[in-house]
């Protein structure tokens, strides 16, 4: 295989390509040398290939007709690192996510029904359902608004996604250990799944404040930080059943404090090892959520509103990220919902 066509997408605070599942080789093995190819990777720069030479912009998306009631699309995503020669389907990627509606929709995958469109997406990295709804005025994509989030310079059609069942997505269970708190490696820590597997910690535990840049955190001041974050992360992987997790991308590893600017709470995250620009969509579910479970790392660093219906926002080193929450008169989460936007960028075909 030497090309196939492509749709370079932007996804929420992420981009990749996006590719029909028949446009791509059915052997793993020769699906992912082709990703490797295209991506310029391993290569910190990725200069031979379209990667971005960053994790968020090395990312891809495998869409497929869905053959289960009720579900329009089937959606892989695939992490290709950057100087790895490494394919990932260890997690799910709520932003690529974004992108997949109107992916469907401007393939024939999906007919528009109206001005607006839902659809519905099973997640096969997990085996959840999100339900995206894509504006389709006049029965095509459109990708301007007035919708916007940080992270993502200027305004676009809103993407609201709606996530349903991702509790234990790849953990079994939303606390895999059953304890809101588990002493990892010295540093209390609450191991959790609401869609992403993260592990989050105060920030003044490993020696951070939880307020820092990217380049900060990524800054040889901060390489004592980094290690022992790993540290945490190699041992807290069988303790979530995920298994040695040395070369996985799971889990995230998420610093919280108190919020600064009338958020909920203030995170950043290293997604494994590189620090988050923002945060994850499916990481700022979870992260939400570990504010809302009593005793946890998180719930003594956040400010919760009342109510049944929660909005946290997650404030991260580009902005804010804010998860609409419903709870059950326990407290118990039973679904959860944000905004994202996403544009198409370029269609056509790409070589290795």
């Amino acid at each position: 295989m030497t090309s196939a066509p492509v749709m370079w997408m932007r996804g929420g605070t992420s981009k990749g390509a996006y590719f029909l599942a028949g446009d791509l080789p059915d052997d793993t093995a020769r699906r992912d040398a082709f990703l490797l190819r295209i991506m310029g990777s391993p290569d910190p720069r990725q200069i031979d290939g379209m990667g971005g030479a960053d994790p968020l912009t090395s990312k891809v998306a495998v869409v497929r007709k869905s053959d289960r009631a009720g579900v329009d699309v089937d959606y892989l995503f695939l992490q290709v690192f950057v100087d790895e020669a490494r394919v990932s389907d260890q997690q799910n990627c709520g932003n690529i996510l974004a992108g997949i509606g109107p992916f469907a929709i401007e393939r024939g995958l999906v007919t528009p029904t109206g001005e607006e469109t839902r659809v519905s997406i099973y997640m096969e990295n997990t085996g959840q359902m999100a339900i995206a709804t894509v504006q389709t005025p006049g029965g095509a994509v459109s990708y301007s608004g007035s919708a916007s989030i940080d992270g993502v310079p200027g305004t676009h059609a809103p993407v609201p996604i709606e996530f349903r069942d991702t509790a234990g997505s790849s953990c079994g269970a939303l606390l895999p250990t059953g304890n809101p708190v588990d002493v990892v490696e010295g540093v209390p820590c609450t191991l959790i799944d609401n869609g992403m597997p993260c592990v989050v910690m105060k920030a003044q535990d490993v020696g951070a404040t939880g307020y820092e840049s990217r380049d900060e955190l990524e800054s040889d001041a901060y390489a004592e930080v980094r290690q022992r974050i790993e540290e945490i992360r190699i041992a807290a992987g069988p303790m979530m059943n995920l298994g040695d997790v040395a070369e996985k991308s799971v889990p995230k590893m998420t610093l919280v404090a108190p919020p600064k600017h009338g958020g909920a709470i203030s995170a950043r995250v290293f997604i494994p090892h590189r620090a988050h620009a923002s945060i994850g969509v499916l990481g700022a579910v979870t992260t939400a959520t570990a504010c809302l479970v009593k005793g946890s790392a998180a719930a003594d660093c956040a400010d919760i509103p009342a109510g049944n219906t929660k909005t946290l926002s997650v404030e991260h080193p580009s902005g804010e990220t804010s998860c609409v929450l419903e709870v059950d008169d326990a407290g118990q989460v039973k679904s959860s919902a944000l905004l994202r936007t996403a544009r198409k960028l370029m269609d056509g075909i790409v070589y290795e």
